[in-house]
């Protein structure tokens, strides 16, 4: 197992690569990624550059929302593999330095679980209160039955499903065939508890939990207000930060982690929390009573979304990105970590959705993710520069999400043409297409017929054209992350955010030290040429008429098109972003890098 070589966690120090195993390497040519699969690109990871994987569920599911639906939590599905295989592709990863998170699913389980199927048999069983459920009501002036409360489900329609037999109802937050589980009966978290010590005994490293912070449902189970925030999600002010949540992430931290931790393991824990505020996020992760080492949050891809949900596409405005981040990055201070991510298995590809879909994009967009104060989350394509998949039809959608919400638009009358385009910018299966390897039949992915449409993407967008080239966004991932590696400001730096108003230009401060050494990330985030805010030349004084006024060493690195250029002087004199470029040019071209690295003698 990798050990930490410097005070610093682990976890702050990687950046961690998000691998959903259906999409990310067929092995054994049944057109579904497998364990295997992951095994055969380790020499990928390891030439990127990242410390960490993060393994969406492998688990047995029905696969009603892709593995996010577990009807067993101590096993792997056989169209993934084995527990042998498993443990094999630990050991691989270890010994090739990389450390292993995975993702467990608490706040609901699959219909199909037994514990679901027994208390579905029997009233009496022990697992009846394993979930919640209730009886309907009569509302003022109906006679017919009503749900128990009025809760949304986060795929649509009513939180409550009828049991089998016309009794009582049960409680989804999600879909009716993922019942939640109740976190208040001991016996469950008891149960969640030995999942967890299962996976550590094999040899996992960290833990990110699915939507972990729904997990306490205010007492009564309360109507939520009407209208919501999102159609999708009444009721959540009951049960996004529960009475007891804390008391029950804490719990687990005391109970499972830090026995472990005591022993020298380092192990992570990491929430999904939808809709928290960095005020109730910081209860989470606060370096002094924090149960979890850091969250993910979601207001920064939320920017782009009108008040009718994700599917009410919106421009996208860079200052709102820079609004979001800096608002966060300060609430959190120096005693609390972030992550960051911009795509996931959830998420759409940002450079589809925020940029022009070209590699220039996509290199700004890592730039701007991964030098920022926290964890980088990168996920699988990204370092390729995969794009949205380009569907034209509902028949190539597999997520139940896109699936539903495109039979509900056209129940209500939505023509065809203005669902199809707004899936096709948001919907998840942007993000589930499989991994392009090479050119060519199958894309490296597979030998047989892939579990979904490859989609429509560029010629280019493969690795294994990249692996050479670098100009390529993958060599920028791997030189991006090299530098980040190798300052320890990126890491351990405070982070300012800077020029918040400028509509082009991403500004981001790094310091250490008492600012004896100190960082400038400068993207130009638009499809057009751009001229440094005048907030970021009198701080740095490298552009501009102060141009040459600067003390101390100047490491000035140009990211974008031809790779890395280091330069170091003992001031600030020659280009900075490469021949016939003056110091004085204060104009960046679009989607242009830079970054420049600064110690103060």
């Amino acid at each position: 197992m990798p050990t930490s070589q410097n005070a610093t966690p682990w976890f702050k120090s990687a950046v961690v690569y998000q691998i959903y195993p259906k999409s990310f390497c067929d092995f054994d040519g049944d057109g579904l990624g497998d364990l295997k699969g992951i095994e055969s690109k380790i020499e990928h990871l390891v030439a990127l550059g990242v410390g960490a994987v993060w393994f969406s569920p492998f688990y047995p599911s029905p696969q009603k929302d892709n593995g996010y639906d577990i009807s067993n939590y101590v096993d792997i599905d056989p169209r993934f593999g084995t527990l042998e295989d498993f443990d094999r592709l630990v050991s691989r990863l270890h010994s090739a330095g990389i450390r292993v998170i995975v993702d467990v699913v608490f706040n609901h389980s699959s219909d199909q679980h037994p514990w679901f199927q027994s208390a579905l048999a029997d009233r009496d069983s022990e697992y009846r209160d394993y979930y919640i459920w209730r009886d309907g009501r009569i509302l003022e002036g109906q006679i017919v039955e009503s749900e128990p409360n009025n809760w949304t489900a986060f795929f649509g329609g009513p939180s409550w499903s009828k049991a089998g037999d016309g009794g009582q109802y049960y409680l989804h937050t999600f879909t009716p065939e993922q019942p939640d589980l109740n976190w208040e009966n001991p016996a469950v978290r008891a149960e969640i508890a030995q999942v967890m010590e299962f996976w550590i005994a094999r040899g996992v490293d960290g833990f990110r939990m699915d939507v972990i912070n729904l997990v306490s449902k205010a007492p009564g189970l309360p109507d939520g207000a009407v209208p919501g925030l999102n159609p999708d999600t009444i009721g959540i002010e009951h049960y996004g930060f529960g009475p007891r949540l804390l008391e029950f992430l804490t719990e687990l931290r005391t109970t499972v982690i830090e026995p472990h931790n005591a022993q020298g393991r380092e192990l992570a824990l990491i929430g999904e929390t939808p809709g928290l505020s960095p005020e109730l996020a910081r209860h989470l992760v606060a370096d002094e009573g924090g149960p979890l080492d850091m969250i993910f949050h979601f207001e920064h891809v939320g920017i782009d979304q009108g008040q009718g949900g994700k599917f009410d596409t919106q421009p996208f405005d860079l200052r709102a990105l820079k609004a979001v981040l800096a608002t966060w990055n300060e609430a959190y201070g120096d005693d609390a970590w972030s992550s960051h991510y911009f795509d996931n298995h959830d998420q759409p590809r940002a450079v589809s959705r925020w940029g022009d879909g070209s590699p220039e994009a996509a290199k700004a967009l890592a730039a701007m993710l991964i030098l920022q104060r926290g964890t980088p989350f990168v996920y699988q394509g990204d370092e390729i520069g995969m794009v949205n998949a380009g569907f034209t039809s509902i028949d190539q959608y597999d997520d139940i999400e896109s699936i539903n919400r495109y039979a509900e638009r056209i129940a209500a009358g939505q023509p065809r043409e203005e669902i199809l385009a707004a899936l096709g910018l948001m919907g998840r299966d942007n993000a589930r297409v499989p991994v392009r390897w090479a050119p060519g039949a199958g894309y490296g992915f597979t030998s047989g017929t892939p579990w979904i449409d490859f989609g429509q993407m560029p010629p280019g967008i493969n690795a294994s054209d990249q692996a050479g080239d670098p100009e390529s966004v993958l060599s920028f991932y791997r030189e991006l992350i090299a530098l980040r590696r190798e300052h320890s400001v990126f890491v351990d730096g405070s982070a300012t955010f800077l020029a918040l108003d400028d509509a082009a230009i991403f500004a981001l401060e790094r310091s250490i030290n008492d600012d004896s050494l100190a960082a400038l990330v400068l993207v130009n985030f638009s499809g057009g040429p751009a001229v440094v805010p005048a907030e970021v030349s009198a701080r740095w004084p490298l552009f501009g008429a102060g141009a040459g006024e600067a003390s101390g060493r100047v490491n000035r690195h140009v990211l974008g098109a031809g790779g890395v250029a280091t330069a170091g002087t003992a001031g600030v004199a020659g280009s900075w972003r490469g021949a016939g470029n003056e110091p004085e040019s204060s104009v960046m071209d679009p989607y242009e890098v830079v970054v420049v690295l600064r110690e103060r003698s």
